[in-house]
């Protein structure tokens, strides 16, 4: 049973034999069908079936030219984000055991290589049986699916401590940016920077709490590569309703790190109120879409 089917409205489901019942469901009644030939006689089928405007399931596996018959391979609840969340590089690499692609991001704003299930695969797949790789001049829309998550208040900020911290995000992806392409000096200033925010940090700890003193943060979580710990500000609430079981789930829109996507979370697995301007405290997998 796949973790995350409780994030989009399936808390209900509790046996193989209910979720195979569903995922049959999906086959034959279905929002979206998608095949790529692949060898001869076989196509990969995808299958998609929206539950609300912005959250499904995808079932994706081999199916037979000659009989019809659908042998599935992989499913997974996903998340349609808004928006374009990076501008920056992105690599694809297929799964070893599966026709399952994720993707790899370098955004300068996280400080870490962004490792994401990749949604829109059969995108991928037919440009690349066509030649068309590399596209340049493409948009990631990153989404998140969170099995629990804790609203915090914000951390009280004056406008001109606003325009500072927008400062130091923009100086810091240059620097970055800089450092990644060999600048030396750009190294020995991040270095310097690092050391001075650990000193000030270490501090702060002894008299205040770790959240007053972390706005936002974005860091791998776990041993899955493409699951991460969150703390972001949330910048619009969406309420929707599970269409075949009538639970509520919310859809946060999220400013973390200077990065803005989405993530959902069952309304019962979410400790708070959520309200524009608090911050959400969360564990998410990651998931995401490039915009050819």
């Amino acid at each position: 049973m796949h973790k995350f089917l409780n994030t989009i409205g399936f808390s209900n489901l509790k046996s193989n034999k209910e979720i195979k019942k569903l995922l049959k469901e999906i086959e034959k009644n279905h929002s979206e069908h998608e095949i790529v030939s692949s060898k001869e006689g076989i196509d990969f089928c995808e299958y998609q079936k929206k539950y609300t405007e912005s959250v499904g399931i995808l079932v994706g596996g081999e199916k037979d030219q000659a009989s019809g018959v659908f042998e599935r391979e992989y499913y997974f609840p996903y998340l349609k984000g808004r928006g374009s969340t990076s501008h920056a590089e992105v690599m694809i690499e297929r799964r070893i055991e599966k026709e399952q692609y994720i993707g790899i991001c370098d955004d300068m704003r996280v400080g870490v290589s962004l490792i994401f299930q990749l949604q829109n695969a059969f995108q991928f797949m037919r440009a690349r049986d066509l030649g068309k790789l590399p596209i340049v001049a493409t948009s990631l829309t990153l989404t998140g699916l969170a099995e629990s998550g804790v609203v915090l208040f914000p951390v009280k900020k004056s406008k001109i401590q606003e325009e500072e911290m927008r400062e130091e995000y923009r100086d810091r992806t240059m620097l970055l940016n800089a450092a990644k392409d060999g600048d030396q000096e750009a190294m020995e200033t991040l270095a310097l920077d690092d050391i001075n925010v650990f000193t000030t940090v270490s501090k702060r700890l002894c008299t205040e709490d770790v959240f007053s003193i972390v706005d936002t943060y974005f860091m791998p979580y776990g041993v899955e590569c493409d699951q991460y710990s969150i703390l972001g500000e949330i910048l619009d609430i969406k309420i929707e309703e599970n269409s075949k079981t009538k639970e509520s789930i919310y859809i946060l829109h999220l400013d973390v790190n200077d990065m803005k996507f989405d993530v959902c979370i069952a309304a019962n697995s979410l400790t708070g109120e959520p309200a524009i301007g608090r911050r959400l405290k969360s564990n998410i997998w990651l998931q995401g879409r490039i915009n050819y």
